[in-house]
């Protein structure tokens, strides 16, 4: 793309404050604030995701500042969190981004390029046919958590607050406008005023609707109590738990919620009880991917083994129906995965139009929303209770005995129309142009790419936080006028009788420790001989062995970015270039830094998809994991649009590499 459509400094504007050494934004600022804008062909910004990318913002970060030059500019990969620029995107803290960014690496895995500008104007919409993996419907059920589930929990936290009458004044001007609306036949007209109020004016909701940190209310009685963490070291997290980067309290609950769900699950098709460890289990496998049997087996034999000791066999009925009831379930498993998908993107897209973040408009959604209610609120004015029942019935009874007329109109239109049912999508009607999520996470990084200034990846989390109460925790609920200044502080700090995870407790001695040692230290030896053996494999030329070569993380986290990315290809050591300087960017791979002979090159605009792909199977990396407790380089492979694969593999970086090659250029994507 070159430098097509970032911002170009006019005359007098290269000049930054010279000496200073302040990481402060407006040190970092041009000279002159009317910079110009060079205006890109049309081709170059084909969704309005690439237009907001390139875009003069008027509120802007260091990686929306044109430094003018043609090389990338580092704004800390490699540096301290407090060392890096503060705002990195105008409107937005640090840590609010690298939380979206954090939760973008977990949610995308494959993308395709499209041949079209997709019907709502941005890209990176999850495809229909998306393929199905467990990690996938893992993610998109820890993201449904985080949206909907969490989001629901605060809904009911703030019902049981108004009912509990501990805050009187804001309960008795609800109970006496509800009460009175109703008396004169006038309660829907105004929930759905209120309702207009809370979306076109945002400081209606934080009026009506104080905020108070969840982990802290009760929900039964709608009073404050002592959170189940034990502190309050999270404002947004159900439990309270400590934090040490914003929002990944919350995203830890959301993968304890899948691990105990599944618990669950497992348990009642063995028949086990929750407290059973099955870490023994795991531990008497030391094979690799072949022999390790296949874990999702282990439901169906276990309850049949259930049943035989119980003193029977499973009859022939039950027999017949196991192999249908199998495949019928994992047939629906994508399904389930792309509904879960759709929910969580239909939440973040409602919660992205009532609370805009820049650069997307933020008064053109709530006005969107305001005026699709404004017809229903004009209705409603002149419709008595009576006409709204009659009319709840024909729409009900013409549903229930009209199926011939509406098959007849869907066949109509399916034949004259094949994409209706798309074009009447909320996410191309009323929504059309609202971000979800990831498609905003999108945008911000290519904000950074436009400027020649990538953003920074997410600080390494490293060892769990202290457990300690958080810098503001208990301050502005002063709307909670019944609490004490004693019970608040009670509910607050630490207590010592709830221990977390990052406690030091006494562990009681284990008969089986020994035992388990033994078995992991066998199987730590089997993994590594096995693993030892892919160098001869390798140098023999297997292919799937010299893409195991270095999988396993030796120790401390070398980082390096936002050009150079340490990896392997064919099993050679060598790094991943990223060059920007020619006139189109390219990513080259090199054995080594000073050699100038690339092994490979593919011009960023030819990448016609990306995959992530593990450095293990998944059955290896469960052993390879307990054994070794060794993290695991995982790696990506990028296809051109002759169909060309290259496959670079023990990455470090992979999230970083991934991100810039699906930002850097014009390609519009499709999540697979």
């Amino acid at each position: 793309m070159g430098n097509k459509g970032s911002l170009q400094p006019s005359k007098g504007q290269n000049s930054i404050v010279e000496g200073c050494t302040c990481q402060k934004i407006d040190c970092l600022l041009p000279a002159s604030d009317d910079p110009e804008i060079t205006e890109p062909a049309p081709e170059e910004h084909p969704t309005e995701s690439h237009e907001l990318a390139n875009a003069d913002h008027e509120e802007k970060g260091a990686a929306q500042i044109n430094h003018g030059h043609t090389e990338v500019r580092d704004l800390g990969w490699n540096d301290h969190p407090s060392d890096v620029p503060a705002p990195l995107v105008g409107g937005l803290s640090n840590d609010e981004l690298w939380t979206l960014i954090r939760r973008f690496n977990k949610q995308m895995y494959h993308v395709k390029a499209l041949p079209e500008p997709p019907l709502g104007g941005l890209d990176l919409n999850i495809a229909d046919e998306e393929e199905f993996s467990p990690d996938k419907l893992r993610a998109n059920i820890e993201r449904l958590f985080l949206t909907v589930g969490v989001g629901m929990v605060g809904f009911w936290k703030h019902i049981a607050r108004l009912r509990s009458w501990r805050e009187r004044n804001r309960t008795l001007a609800f109970a006496v406008v509800y009460f009175g609306t109703w008396a004169i036949d006038y309660l829907v007209p105004t929930i759905i005023a209120f309702l207009v109020v809370l979306i076109v004016y945002p400081p209606a909701r934080a009026c009506c609707f104080p905020p108070a940190p969840i982990a802290l209310i009760d929900s039964k009685t709608g009073g404050i109590k002592q959170p189940t963490a034990g502190v309050l070291g999270s404002d947004n997290s159900l439990t309270g738990a400590p934090e040490k980067h914003q929002g990944e309290a919350v995203e830890q609950e959301a993968s304890n919620f899948v691990n105990g769900f599944t618990s669950i699950a497992i348990s009642s098709a063995t028949g086990k009880h929750p407290e059973v460890d099955t870490q023994a289990t795991e531990g008497r496998s030391n094979g690799l991917e072949n022999s390790i049997p296949d874990p999702t087996n282990f439901a169906m034999g276990a309850a049949d083994a259930k049943d035989k000791a119980a003193g029977g066999e499973p009859n022939v009925v039950h027999d017949k129906s196991k192999e249908p009831m199998s495949a019928a379930m994992w047939s629906k498993t994508r399904l389930v995965m792309h509904a879960t998908g759709d929910i969580s993107d239909g939440w973040e897209r409602f919660g992205n139009a009532l609370s805009a973040t820049a650069p997307f408009p933020k008064e053109k959604p709530r006005i969107k929303l305001a005026a699709v209610l404004a017809p229903v609120l004009l209705i409603s004015l002149f419709t008595n209770s009576y006409m709204f029942m009659k009319m709840n019935g024909l729409f009900i009874g013409f549903g229930f005995f009209a199926n011939p007329i509406i098959w007849r109109v869907a066949s109509y239109l399916n034949r004259m129309f094949p994409q209706w049912q798309k074009l009447l999508e909320i996410r191309n009607t009323l929504l059309k142009g609202v971000p979800t999520n990831a498609q905003l996470t999108v945008t911000l990084l290519r904000i950074g790419e436009a400027n020649k200034a990538p953003l920074p990846p997410p600080p390494y989390s490293g060892p769990p936080p202290p457990n300690v109460t958080h810098e503001t925790a208990g301050q502005d609920l002063e709307h909670l006028k019944d609490v004490t200044d004693t019970e608040l502080e009670n509910a607050v700090h630490p207590d010592a009788a709830v221990t977390t995870g990052t406690d030091v407790v006494p562990k009681k001695k284990q008969h089986g420790h020994r035992i388990l040692a033994a078995i992991r230290g066998v199987a730590k030896g089997g993994v590594e001989t096995a693993l030892g053996t892919d160098r001869l494999k390798a140098a023999v030329g297997g292919e799937h062995a010299k893409n195991r070569l270095g999988v396993l993380k030796s120790g401390g986290i070398d980082r390096a970015g936002p050009v150079d990315f340490p990896c392997r290809f064919k099993g050679k050591k060598g790094h991943a270039y990223i060059t920007t300087t020619a006139t189109t960017p390219v990513l080259s791979w090199t054995t080594e830094k000073e050699d100038a002979d690339p092994v490979f090159s593919i011009a960023i605009a030819d990448i016609q998809e990306i995959k992530k792909v593990g450095g293990l199977g998944w059955k290896t990396r469960l052993v390879v994991g307990w054994a070794t407790s060794r993290d695991i380089a995982d790696g990506i492979l990028i296809v051109d649009k002759q169909g060309n694969k290259k496959q670079l593999t023990a990455m470090e970086l992979r999230e970083e590499l991934f991100n810039r090659l699906i930002t850097m250029g014009a390609q519009m994507w499709e999540a697979w």
